[in-house]
Formats: C-alpha cells, structure tokens, sequence
C-alpha cells in the first residue's frame, strides 16, 4: 500500500488542553475507497481528532497529511464534512444554500445548479427546494445538510452521526449514496455510535479511549479477535447469575452471554448442565457483535479506573 492510495495518515498526534490530554500519541490511516467508522466513548478525542484533521486546531507534536500532503486552501475543496451539530443558514432557500456553498467548493454556478438538482432529487428534497431551511422538518434538514457536505464530490468525507434524525426510508437513501461515493473511490469517515451501522457499513474500524488507540484494523478480524467469548443458549429455567458472565440479553427466549477472558465457553456449559433445575436445549458459540467488544473493551478499561462507563 502505497502512500498515495492512503487519503488521510495520522502519525503519532498529540493535543492537549491545559492538563487534559485529549490525543495521546494517535496513529491510523484511511484508504481510498473504504468507510472507516472512528469510534469512542464520549470524551475519547474523536471530535479533536477530525478538528485536527481538518486544520480547525494544531496538534502538539505528530503529523496528518491530508490527500496526500499537509492541509492547502486547495486541498480543502476536495474535503466534505458533516458536523453532528447541523449548522445551515435557516433565513436562505434550501436551492439558494446549496448554490451558495457549492460555489465556495469551487463549482461554477452553473455546476452547482446541476448537482443540487441531482442530490436533491435522490435525497427527495427537489420538491421543498424553495423553502427556506429553518422550516424544514429535522429529517429534511439533515437531508439538506449531507448534500450540502456532499455535491461537491469530494475525495475525502468525514460525516459524523449522518443518521440522527432519519426514519429507516431516508436511512437507506443516505447509505447508498455513501456506499455509491465510496464505490467511486472516495474515503469515507463515519462517526457514529449507531454499532449496526458500523457493523454493516466499514470495512476498518478504529476506537478511540482516552485520546489512545485501543482497537485498529479490518472489522472481520478485530470481531474474529473477540470469537469464542460469545454464546447463545436457549434453556429451561432461570439461570440466575452466573460466574465470568460479563453481559447477558435475552431475545425471543434465547440468552446472549458475552464472557470474561478467563472463562471458555465448555466450563460455563459445565456451570449450567450441572444446575438441577436448568435443561441447556442449545449452547453455540457466536461471534461477539461490534456493541459487546465496544463496552468490554472500553468498560473494562474504565472500570480499571474506576469510573462509570
């Protein structure tokens, strides 16, 4: 992999804030093509991170290069970021607004025009074009404020809780024009803490604790990291608590356990065969969902600290 097919590299970034130290020493990197979920809890520097890598704030110490090299006025036009906090103009049309940005991206007007046409209409919005922003419904603006991060076709998307506000019907809408950018060779961001969404949507993943990396690379093999720490069991009877059972849900009778490191799968079977009013009718192994790691991983940490997940 070379360093061109790379669209963002972040090498050993420091930042911090008085005493608090919100990056500590972050290195990842985004290619061409993919969606990469940044996830963390809250507080984690995710939000310093995409400041820093869109030139918002300096790091202490580190390096980012962005498309290939340090961030340019240039290299800006080639970036679309959706902020969680949505920040359109709400006294300007819906049409004006997105010609009004698309120009500041480097489109013609004449471009612009074009592109909020075909953005407005496969986000079903070219209808409510003529309507000012602030009397749009929350989902609509949200609509409004992905094509007005997006027109521009932009080589590196950053897009952050692109979800809020969407019914499942525009939830698809926005997941295939993701999916559509990425396909066209886009980098993609995508913070979100909607796991289901990451879990369908990245191919990498990292997450962040503390302003440090805690898990980095491909999706499939971090989830093949935490195999066997999963089982799914349908029974008779009330198990009750059970030793080196970190987390248990229920669903239509069938109990998911997410267990401790020190405990495998067979002795926690031996623990339930050998309860006398419990009758194990299946014990399998699954893999840990994206949800279970994220809370293991980070709420063991935390509790290390002994602090509240």
């Amino acid at each position: 992999m070379t360093a061109i097919e790379h669209a963002l590299e972040v090498e050993h970034v420091s930042k911090t804030y008085a005493s608090l130290r919100a990056v500590d020493d972050l290195s990842f990197a985004v290619q061409r093509g993919e969606i990469f979920g940044l996830l963390g809890p809250n507080g984690a520097g995710k939000t310093t991170t995409i400041r820093m890598i869109l030139d918002i704030i300096k790091p202490n110490s580190g390096t980012i290069a962005v498309l290939g090299g340090p961030m340019t006025e240039a290299t800006k036009e080639r970036i679309g970021y959706l902020p969680e906090e949505r920040g359109l103009y709400e006294d300007m049309t819906v049409l004006d607004t997105l010609l009004f940005l698309g120009q500041l991206k480097g489109l013609s007007r004449q471009d612009a025009r074009a592109r909020a046409e075909q953005y407005l209409r496969q986000v079903e919005l070219w209808d409510v074009r003529e309507r000012k922003v602030g009397a749009l419904s929350r989902g609509m603006g949200q609509k409004a404020q992905f094509v007005a991060a997006t027109m521009h076709e932009p080589e590196l998307i950053i897009v952050d809780e692109p979800f809020t506000g969407l019914d499942p019907v525009n939830t698809l809408i926005i997941k295939e024009l993701l999916f559509s950018m990425r396909d066209r060779g886009a980098a993609i961001i995508m913070s979100t803490h909607q796991m289901h969404q990451v879990e369908e949507m990245c191919q990498r993943i990292l997450l962040v604790d503390h302003g440090r990396r805690v898990l980095y690379g491909p999706l499939q093999e971090i989830r093949r990291q935490f195999a066997g720490n999963a089982v799914e069991v349908e029974l008779q009877g009330d198990p009750g608590e059970l030793p080196g059972v970190e987390s248990v849900t229920v669903a239509d009778g069938v109990y998911r356990m997410l267990l401790s490191e020190e405990v495998k799968p067979n002795e926690l079977l031996r623990t339930l065969v050998s309860k006398p009013d419990i009758v194990v009718e299946r014990f399998e192994r699954v893999e840990a969902s994206l949800d279970e790691i994220f809370v293991r991983v980070v709420g063991r940490d935390k509790a290390k600290e002994g602090t509240a997940v």
